[in-house]
């Protein structure tokens, strides 16, 4: 696992170095187009007739509105691996625990319209013989709440995560093995009914958010928008931040952390505030990815699906932002097309997907035009240097 861990980090790294300034000017245009492109799909659903060809369905609103919430879990994975190195394999908790979170707000709008018409607890809780709400689940009826916590959670996690394992200088394969142990014993957690949030079944049968009913066609645009939105808000901090001194910090450490140490930066505390960030940015994900699925339950807690992500980030581009982004985007869309035909071969072909972009994109589709030129540029210089050989040694023929 180690030398798999290894050979992956040292492939890419070679291709993040000095990249990260290629794409920022398209950060903003990228965002420009998102929104753009959200406003028109959102026309077609609620302006166009069904039998027009603009039409959008609302269910192609829905996969449009998760592919976005994947694509913002990758640019958090970007962020911390991209810009700092830091191959995190635990980014899947951060999202799962913003989702939970998010389901637990909405399991409390349910109110007495469960199974059990209970107005204060859950149905599982009610079938599980619980006669109280667990002190956790305090305050989870106020919006304003759950939002915070749905920051709060995921990073103080990472905080304390990032605070132990940084400051004892843990990096590399070590670091990754952690994250996704991590990762694997919250899914364990989740998965007991006494730990209060459903159990195997997770948590369901939502009914609505903030007063609407999540069944209504415009409550599904105003998720599909409030997702490109706070995309769109990620995208521009981000680009904001590694434009900064900070951001340049970062990515002197990522490229040589000694030297960072030496010349008085505190290399540990530069990473824990990313990792925090990033994790904040997964867990929102996760908070509107939950609304628009209809439901949340620990496999999302999975090692696999963290590793998953790795490769959308992978495929798209490290240290580019919007090529995580679009990395998420057409593997996702490639998922459901596949897993519609053949799914139980969809990790074959993503294991292959994998192979294929470490071979020969190793700087994934946004490094596709650096790497042409970068490989024109080397035929060039080897057809010039065959020449000035050949010139040289009729040189040396005719004085002789």
């Amino acid at each position: 696992m180690s030398n798999v861990l290894n050979q992956l980090s040292s492939v890419f790294n070679s291709g993040a170095m000095g990249r990260e300034g290629q794409t920022g000017s398209r950060t903003l245009p990228f965002v420009v187009l998102l929104l753009a492109v959200t406003v028109l799909a959102s026309i077609g659903n609620l302006a166009m007739p069904a039998d027009s060809m603009f039409y959008v369905s609302t269910y192609t609103i829905s996969l449009l509105g998760k592919y976005l919430c994947y694509a913002m879990l990758a640019l958090a994975v970007d962020i911390i691996w991209g810009y700092c190195g830091i191959l995190s394999l635990g980014h899947g908790a951060f999202f799962a625990l913003g989702g939970y979170v998010m389901g637990m707000y909405l399991m409390r709008q349910i109110g007495d319209r469960g199974v059990y018409g209970n107005p204060d607890l859950p149905d599982f809780m009610v079938f599980l013989n619980w006669t109280e709400l667990p002190w956790f689940w305090q305050g989870m009826d106020q919006f304003w709440f759950a939002m915070i916590m749905v920051a709060v959670v995921p990073g103080l996690l990472a905080f304390v995560f990032g605070w132990l394992a940084f400051r004892s200088r843990v990096t590399g394969v070590y670091l990754s093995i952690i994250t996704q142990a991590l990762t694997y014993a919250l899914m364990l957690s989740f998965f007991r009914n006494e730990m209060g949030f459903g159990g195997t079944n997770g948590l369901t049968d939502f009914k609505e958010i903030l007063g609407f009913s999540l069944q209504e066609d415009s409550t599904r645009i105003g998720l599909f928008i409030a997702t490109s939105s706070m995309l769109s808000l990620a995208l521009i901090v981000s680009h904001f931040i590694f434009k900064s001194r900070f951001g340049k910090v970062i990515i002197a450490i990522r490229d040589a952390e000694s030297r960072a140490r030496f010349i008085g930066y505190r290399a540990e505390r530069y990473k824990v505030w990313l990792f925090v960030y990033s994790a904040v940015i997964a867990g929102v994900a996760g908070a509107l990815y939950v609304p628009q699925v209809g439901i949340i339950n620990p496999g999302e807690f999975s090692p696999i699906n963290s590793i998953e992500i790795v490769i959308w980030v992978a495929v798209g581009g490290r240290a580019t932002l919007i090529g995580a982004v679009i990395g998420a985007l057409l593997v996702n869309y490639a998922k459901t097309r596949f897993t519609a035909i053949m799914p139980e071969a969809w990790l074959f072909a993503l294991g292959a997907l994998f192979v294929l972009v470490t071979l020969y994109l190793p700087n994934g589709l946004m490094g596709l035009k650096g790497q042409f030129i970068a490989r024109r540029t080397k035929r060039e210089q080897l057809r010039v240097g065959a020449l000035s050989a050949n010139a040289q040694q009729a040189t040396q023929e005719s004085a002789s």
